[in-house]
């Protein structure tokens, strides 16, 4: 596994890093595949795992403290996240700081966090929804602040709404925030534009999530696939979504390279850019684990085919089912 120098943490994070949603509260998640998938990440040398306390209310937070006391001989960085106090995702525009993180809500949960997770700081804590609009607000300063002079939290991150990568660019500039979180993937090109150019400038890690646009860039969704009713991707993947994002993955097959397949190619175009620091795709099997982390090899894309791919770039703006 190759490595990475994550911004101003200067911490080497390995390039492929352990999105941890999928591991609590989704359908067809084995607690004793997802710790034995888990641990071939390690050996594999993943270092950089990412949960928040929305992940089925502190429950993948725990299954990470968990990893962490096996491997307590391995350098890990554990990243988790916020949830907004009004319990929306994603937020909107209207929203007021008050409604998403009062200063004592932001202590409140760092709290929990710390103690699923059975640490005494926190590598990375991200607030899990944001809006831009927040960004010269006190009250969030100050538990930033608070916490941190308490040893509570290392660093600080945003993780942005879905399609709106812009939407934290001022508060990066507050020089309080290390990481960015956000949708980049060959459909969702947009972090390009602005926000990793920002990013590089004033030093911030970039984690790229959602590599496989929820499943389609997998290649195995066809315009019959369903979910089961309490999997939230039955109510992502609405008729409209679902037609669109297979069209969208079927011009692609053409174009990935022999030997490989659509999910190498997808996270190979993401690694092709140096502005990405990690990629956190969410893996519950170990098949899945040695598949994504092989990808960590030093080899990107020909140059060639990441400009084709940058052709398949989708202009997407939210919705009320995008989430």
């Amino acid at each position: 596994m190759k490595t990475r120098r994550f911004g101003r943490t200067n911490w080497q994070v390995s390039e492929v890093g352990y999105g941890m949603w999928g591991l609590a509260g989704w359908t067809g998640s084995d607690i004793e595949e997802v710790n034995k998938s888990l641990d071939r990440s390690v050996e594999l040398g993943c270092n950089f795992f990412d949960t928040a306390w929305g992940y089925a209310e502190g429950k993948s937070e725990e299954i990470l403290g968990g990893l962490l006391r096996r491997h307590k001989e391995t350098t890990l960085y554990a990243a988790t996240k916020i949830p907004p106090k009004n319990f929306t995702w994603p937020s909107k525009s209207h929203f007021k700081i008050e409604d998403c993180f009062p200063a004592a809500h932001i202590v409140e949960y760092t709290e929990k966090s710390l103690r699923n997770l059975k640490v005494e700081q926190i590598d990375l804590q991200q607030f899990h929804v944001w809006e831009d609009a927040w960004a010269d607000r006190d009250e969030w300063k100050m538990a930033v602040e608070k916490l941190t002079k308490e040893g509570k939290v290392a660093h600080w991150g945003v993780s942005v709404n879905r399609w709106e990568p812009n939407n934290c660019l001022q508060t990066l500039e507050t020089g309080l925030i290390s990481s960015v979180q956000v949708i980049y993937n060959i459909f969702d090109q947009n972090p390009e534009d602005q926000l990793f150019p920002l990013c590089k400038k004033l030093d911030v890690g970039v984690i790229a999530r959602v590599p496989f646009d929820e499943g389609s860039l997998t290649g195995l969704m066809t315009y019959e696939t369903t979910f089961p009713a309490n999997d939230w991707r039955s109510t992502y993947f609405v008729p409209e979504n679902l037609i669109s994002s297979v069209d969208h993955a079927n011009a692609l097959k053409p174009l990935v390279p022999e030997g490989m397949d659509l999910p190498e190619m997808a996270l190979r175009f993401i690694l092709s850019n140096p502005d990405v620091g990690t990629i956190i795709p969410g893996m519950r099997k170990i098949k899945h684990v040695e598949s994504n982390t092989a990808t960590s090899d030093g080899n990107g894309l020909s140059t060639e085919l990441v400009e084709e791919l940058r052709a398949h770039r989708w202009e997407r703006q939210p919705t009320s089912w995008s989430q």
